[in-house]
């Protein structure tokens, strides 16, 4: 068998400080090794973009302001529509696997999150086997490699979604057992294709780091206001098992894969659920710099269906069984209000911003720019400076009395941070939520402690209630760690940032990478 010249395996959203720590306790003894043998440190997230760009970013090496996607539902330039971007090919520029491809190597990419199949590939791809966030659907490059990993290893035992209401010990065992099955599977599945041999690059993706932070922090962590007691004791550490046995997935697969260059890495981190996103529109209203939508004006039509509607409700229930054929066939139709996307909720006209669709840790707002958006009433320049730094007091004055503390981290402006072609469409402004207190959820529990308080002079006293179902959320910091023939043991000699990586992975394998903001990492990849 030809060796692999470069092995690389990610375990998503996996905490950086529990790996670390559980491998120094020798919970984790093949990642230990690792740190042992190689070369390791912390990564720098992508400041701001972090939760929903992490992925596009690690595979091109550029920021947003450069590959264009910052979330999967973004505003259509020059409309204040949303869409898609997956329907837009998700990113622009190339993935480093299909430069590395284009050169030459021979390339096999697993499970890679956000990252749309190249049907060009010199080598393999497939995507969404076993990931958090499915776009796509589970699919695979060369055409028949998707009925054989279905015919040899079937679904994914939790698929491609692992948000969902879980309550008691039974349910909790069950979920985290079958990531538990998946990690097991996708060891498997990696050994077999290692050994077709010749991989210039052999990429594989453990999400189930991620979905078990996602769901079970509180189980993890003992202080958390949502922990139960009695199902950790049931269960074990939830977590701690899952990182167990992707570290178990690392060993097998660095047997199978021999001598090599390996990098191991954490794409960004998780700790409690925080912030009050939730509570962001609410707040822009209040503060006057958004206003609310005019009520939209009722047609002949809908007050025709809705007599209708009266109308087939005073039936008895014995003559509208008898009809119900023919009015599925002719009665109403539900509108498909654009394809489920959202609206922006607010009066354009009279707008000076508004709140833009970011993610749910870090918030987005959205200048209504004079030039940019079609009823834009903020002017550029020193107008808008001085709006932002206006907007930015009001925001920072807001207390949240769980913690007497100011509810807002800080707010930064984007064009601070990044520049590229994409630049204008990404959010004005990012809302950074203090991460002092956990918020929790009224989907976990009894749901007790969910609701968020906040006062300012200008916003007054406002609440509401966390209804999404997460007690763990990512924070920036990730982790690396390398080694193989040519790496000397230790730390890195300066902060490495996830945009460095596709960078570095390209130099192991003899191709520069162009037009990145990332740069090689000379520790592991001299120039």
């Amino acid at each position: 068998m030809l060796p692999t010249r470069l092995l690389v395996l990610g375990i998503d959203g996996a905490s950086p400080e529990l790996l670390r720590g559980w491998a120094d306790a020798g919970h984790l003894p093949n990642l230990a090794g690792l740190f042992r043998r190689g070369r390791s440190g912390n990564t720098r997230g992508v400041e701001g973009f972090f939760i929903g760009s992490t992925w596009p970013c690690i595979y091109t090496g550029s920021s947003p302001a450069r590959h264009g996607f910052h979330y999967l539902i973004q505003l259509s330039p020059g409309t204040y529509d949303f869409y898609r971007r997956e329907d837009c090919g998700l990113f622009a520029g190339k993935a480093f696997w299909s430069a590395l491809s284009d050169a030459g190597r021979r390339v096999a990419v697993l499970d890679a999150p956000l990252s749309p199949i190249d049907p060009t590939l010199n080598g393999m791809q497939v995507l969404e086997w076993g990931g958090h966030d499915a776009v796509y659907g589970f699919c695979a490059r060369p055409e028949p490699l998707a009925e054989a990993i279905q015919a040899r290893y079937g679904d994914h035992p939790v698929g491609t979604r692992c948000d969902g209401r879980r309550s008691g010990a039974e349910d909790y065992a069950s979920f985290v057992d079958r990531l538990l099955h998946g990690v097991e599977t996708k060891s498997r599945m990696t050994r077999e294709f290692l050994r077709e041999g010749g991989w210039d690059l052999f990429m594989q993706v453990f999400s189930e780091a991620h979905c078990a932070g996602h769901q079970c922090w509180h189980l993890h962590d003992s202080s958390h206001p949502s922990h139960d007691p009695e199902i950790a004791a049931a269960l074990g550490n939830p977590m701690q098992r899952v990182y167990e046995a992707i570290d178990k997935a690392i060993g097998e697969i660095l047997a199978e894969a021999g001598e090599c260059n390996v990098c191991v890495f954490s794409s960004h981190g998780m700790s409690h659920w925080y912030g009050a996103q939730f509570l962001l529109p609410e707040i822009l209203f209040r503060l006057g710099v958004a206003q609310r939508p005019p009520p939209a004006p009722r047609s002949a039509s809908s007050v025709a269906v809705d007599g209708a509607t009266w109308a087939w409700h005073q039936l008895p229930a014995s003559v509208r069984g008898r009809l119900g054929g023919v009015r599925s066939r002719y009665g109403p139709r539900k509108a498909e209000s654009n394809k489920g996307l959202p609206s922006l909720g607010v009066d354009t006209a009279r707008s000076q911003c508004f709140h833009h669709r970011h993610g749910l840790a870090i918030g987005g707002i959205r200048l209504n720019l004079a030039g940019r958006e079609p009823q834009g009433i903020v002017q550029p320049g020193a107008a808008a400076d001085a709006f932002c730094e206006a907007l930015t007091e009001d925001l920072m004055a807001i207390i949240d009395e769980r913690s007497d503390r100011s509810l807002i981290r800080r707010v930064v402006r984007v064009a601070e941070l990044y520049e590229g072609p994409y630049l204008d469409e990404l959010p004005d402004l990012l809302v950074e939520y203090d991460d002092t207190v956990p918020t929790l959820s009224t989907r976990v529990g009894d749901g007790e402690g969910a609701t968020v308080r906040v006062r300012s002079p200008k916003i007054g006293v406002l609440e509401g209630a966390n209804t999404y179902g997460r007690t763990g959320e990512h924070r920036s910091q990730g982790l690396l760690v390398a080694a193989g023939p040519q790496v000397e043991a230790g730390v890195f000699s300066r902060q490495v940032s996830v945009l460095d990586l596709a960078p570095t992975w390209s130099r192991l394998l003899g191709v520069e990478l162009e037009g990145t903001d990332g740069r090689a990492i000379e520790d592991l990849a001299p120039s």
